[in-house]
């Protein structure tokens, strides 16, 4: 039992305790204790300190806060975005409260104090301020950014979207399945497809007027980790819209260039697509082209002195785009009395031993015969006037530019069978897999080779390319999850980790894999550390 003095005592105590625990709360508070300050956000406070971090790392998003109470909640929601984005991009801190860091905020000239929140993120790129982060404050929206800084913001930051169901994963979508009742139109995109950018705003409208009677959702499924879903789906291509009624897929919706009132009206009877009448071949449509097959094609070549021969396949574009030129110069030849030459067709998915003799491998492919035998590869001829002057004046073509595997780079070029043993030579491999007709991957070529030169000295970074429209790579681009050209896989000692869906530029390419060296080097410098 307590005396009076030790009551008395105590209670004095008692009266300096909330006084004690404030004081121990702001010391605490402004070391970072209190906030659980993750050991992946580097607090900066030093401008020599924060030049060396611009200088290291190459995707940076900075917290300026004017205190370190201003900072709090910030900064739980960036230490799991750190988390998230670990090894591709860095978050710091500059407390502008700070007597040191205060000059340092006065160097770079930024004032948090003016904010509202009294916080401010801003971004740095290469060594170089790059924008001020003005996107949702969100961990989706800010782990997005840092993954591709130049990148669109996602569909769900859109205002207008407010109305649309985001789905980010399996088990939401299993959950969003389960419980709603209301008939659901999903759409399954990617957030580069221009159809499904072209389609968004109509679908998000639809979602708001017809908000209450059904439900309209989206989910980016570009990203491997969905491989089921899509395989589930049937998800061959970007969007697919899919029709649920509860929980239970019944078909797809195929109307890409709908309007808000086309799936309005679409939805009060939904129904499966229609199949499509089946494409008449070309060697069945009324047109003076010489069709020719296996069988009467070398009887054709020796009848006629000078044949120009289309290799087409009944699925390529640039041969659709080119087949009535093909059509105009025939007619013109067919009426002329003194032609120089007549043109002739093949269906080289149909006539695939013609296809294999003369080495087809991409569509169109023109060849000019002259008396019985092969004489030219021509593949600048694509209009009526250009097969018409060229005919009349029969000359060898510019020489063909060498394929990228015959040029001299330090891009390791694959095939089907050495592919995964390549691969596992390497700590980081960065896959280009492309068809050699393909645009974008003409474009993107000169970047990644360049990207390679730039790390050829490392012996455990790769660039490596797979040309898919070889034969024997078939199996291998499939396999591998390539469903659209160029597609670029990262492989760590031959094992897939990620699709790269970065910028197709040489900073692109080479800031993707000078992060991951950062990374090892930290790794190998914590273990120094430990030791």
């Amino acid at each position: 039992m307590a005396v009076p003095g030790q009551r008395a005592g105590v209670a004095r105590c008692r009266g300096r305790f909330p006084l004690l625990l404030l004081g121990l709360t702001a010391f605490l508070l402004a070391f970072g204790y209190s906030l659980k300050l993750s050991p992946l956000i580097e607090k900066i406070s030093d401008h020599k300190d924060f030049k060396k971090l611009l200088r290291t790392r190459n995707n940076i998003l900075v917290l300026y806060s004017k205190s370190a109470a201003a900072a709090e909640s910030s900064l739980r929601l960036l230490s799991n975005v750190a988390q998230e984005v670990k090894g591709r991009g860095t978050i710091s801190w500059i407390d502008c409260g700070d007597t040191e860091s205060r000059k340092l905020c006065k160097k770079m000239k930024v004032d948090p104090n003016s904010k509202e929140k009294g916080v401010e993120l801003l971004h740095y790129k290469d060594g170089a301020f790059h924008t001020e982060y003005n996107r949702a404050v969100t961990l989706k929206s800010i782990v997005a950014f840092l993954k591709d800084p130049e990148g669109a913001p996602l569909w769900e930051e859109d205002p207008e979207a407010k109305d649309i169901v985001h789905v980010d994963s399996e088990k939401e979508l299993r959950r969003l399945l389960k419980k709603e009742d209301k008939p659901l139109l999903m759409m399954f995109y990617a957030p580069w497809c221009g159809v499904c950018k072209r389609m968004m705003p109509s679908f998000q409208q639809a979602a708001t007027e017809l908000k209450g009677k059904y439900v309209l959702a989206g989910m980016n499924v570009y990203s491997a980790e969905f491989e089921r879903i899509k395989e589930e789906y049937n998800v061959r291509g970007y969007p697919t819209i899919c029709y649920f009624e509860k929980g239970k897929f019944l078909f797809h919706f195929e109307n890409y260039g709908a309007t808000a009132a086309d799936i309005a009206e679409w939805l009060k009877n939904p129904q499966a697509p229609q199949p499509q009448a089946p494409e008449i071949p070309w060697a069945d449509e009324e047109n003076v082209v010489y069709h020719l097959t296996d069988e009467d094609f070398d009887k054709f070549i020796k009848d006629h002195s000078s044949v120009l021969v289309m290799f087409h396949a009944p699925w390529c574009g640039h041969c659709k785009k080119m087949k009535p030129e093909y059509e105009k110069a025939a007619e013109f030849l067919h009426a002329g009395s003194d032609s120089p030459g007549v043109l002739a067709a093949v269906d080289a998915t149909v006539n695939k031993a013609l296809a294999e003799r003369y080495h087809i491998s991409g569509f169109p492919t023109v060849k000019y015969f002259k008396d019985g035998e092969e004489k030219y590869t021509l593949p600048h001829l694509r209009t009526k006037k250009k097969i018409i002057d060229w005919l009349q004046n029969p000359e060898a073509p510019p020489p063909p530019e060498p394929a990228w595997e015959e040029k001299q780079s330090n891009v390791i070029h694959l095939a089907g069978e050495d592919f995964r043993e390549s691969l596992k030579k390497k700590k980081h491999t960065l896959v280009m897999f492309y068809a050699p007709w393909c645009p974008h991957c003409k474009n993107a070529i000169p970047h990644f080779t360049t990207a390679a030169e730039v790390f050829k000295e490392d012996r455990k970074i790769a660039y490596a390319a797979v040309d898919c429209a070889k034969d024997q790579n078939h199996d291998l681009c499939k396999q591998e999850g390539v469903d659209g050209y160029p597609t670029f896989n990262y492989y760590n000692y031959g094992k897939f980790v990620e699709k790269y869906t970065g910028e197709r530029g040489e900073a692109g390419f080479t800031t993707f894999m000078r992060t991951l060296r950062e990374r090892d080097h930290e790794r190998v410098g914590k273990k120094k550390d430990e030791l």
